[in-house]
């Protein structure tokens, strides 16, 4: 599996983040510690455009006691297996990124 990965957090930095998780993305999560978020529909190819049945598209957190790890793979909910799910593209994993990074900026977290 493709990730971002931010490891060596404090367990300050654990808490926080999933106090902001939990708060913004919901902590009735599937599975604990993972956290489903939504993908900006302007990042969109036009292969996941076209499966409007698909839609949403989401991309995957997963926070552990000392790290954090978000996964490079789009998918959805709706399907387990589709044309539509698949790595990240440069604009939508550079998305990832940004949204890695603003968590820890937001937080005012040393990474």
């Amino acid at each position: 599996m493709k990730q971002y990965i931010i490891d060596e957090l404090r367990p300050n930095d654990y808490k926080q983040i999933k106090e902001y998780l939990d708060e913004t993305y919901g902590s009735q999560q599937p599975v604990e510690g993972m956290y489903w978020i939504p993908l900006d529909p302007d990042l969109m190819d036009p292969v996941q455009v076209a499966h409007t049945d698909c839609q949403p598209f989401y991309f995957s957190v997963i926070l552990e006691p000392t790290s954090i790890s978000f996964e490079l793979l789009v998918r959805t909910r709706n399907r387990m297996r589709c044309d539509c799910i698949h790595y990240a593209d440069k604009r939508q994993r550079d998305s990832i990124i940004e949204f890695a990074d603003s968590i820890f900026e937001r937080l005012e977290l040393k990474t």
